[in-house]
């Protein structure tokens, strides 16, 4: 009987991302959960990715330290306030200030190196480029050029022939729908946190990842499950 293959599995801590996680162990992988401090002003989203990876049973939980405040330029890692009431048109007008350069490829490369490491021959990332907030980095073609890339830049697949596959089980589906799966595979978005700017007593309610989940609770009928230190009275994302 063969061993369970493993898969590592980008972890944030945020909705996408734990519903990416419950989806691969659905599919009959060992996830191994790969999260960052990567100088991220809300580092709440690492003691969510724990609590979600001690949840779902991940073989492995791999925290990386990397510093992008090195190279700010996004106001997730640079003295940049964090845009707040943001209507819907206005987020898909182009890429916001809370875009940070290079970031999934960073991500995908640790992963890749984990995954080379570990006989892995699958990596996950829950990037989404239906109800996302235009972030380059998130679109079919990006992954599908990092995957070609990928095969062409390890010995296991040089020399062993082995084939590396990057997932996206989320990258077609409204975050309605990614909340109707995650609710499926028995998801407590209650553990997550995806807000851009944190509280003491919860998320913002108000940046663009905020109102983004909550209008995706709202569309599939839920309420969101996790803290808020604001909520609107009405329904999010106009």
């Amino acid at each position: 009987m063969s061993a369970t293959p493993k898969a590592v599995v980008l972890l944030s801590g945020g909705l996408d991302s734990a519903t990416c996680l419950a989806i691969a162990k659905s599919w009959g992988f060992a996830p191994l959960a790969m999260s960052f401090r990567y100088g991220q002003r809300h580092q709440v989203e690492l003691a969510a990715a724990a609590r979600v990876a001690a949840a779902a049973g991940a073989a492995r939980h791999v925290v990386v330290d990397i510093d992008l405040r090195a190279f700010g330029g996004s106001a997730l890692t640079a003295d940049i306030a964090v845009p707040k009431d943001r209507p819907e048109a206005e987020m898909a007008a182009g890429v916001p200030i809370t875009y940070v350069p290079a970031r999934n490829t960073i991500f995908l490369s640790f992963a890749l190196a984990l995954a080379e490491v570990e006989g892995a021959q699958d990596i996950f990332i829950g990037v989404n480029a239906v109800d996302y907030s235009g972030y380059p980095d998130c679109r079919p073609e990006y992954i599908d050029a990092f995957a070609r890339m990928a095969n062409l830049a390890t010995k296991a697949a040089v020399e062993d022939g082995q084939r590396l596959t990057v997932h996206t089980p989320l990258i077609a589906l409204s975050k309605a729908e990614i909340i109707r799966r995650g609710i499926a595979l028995g998801v407590d978005y209650g553990l997550t946190s995806s807000c851009y700017d944190p509280t003491s007593n919860g998320a913002c309610g108000r940046c663009d990842s905020c109102r983004l989940r909550l209008k995706g609770f709202t569309e599939a009928g839920l309420t969101d499950p996790a803290p808020y230190a604001w909520r609107p009275t009405t329904a999010p994302v106009a």
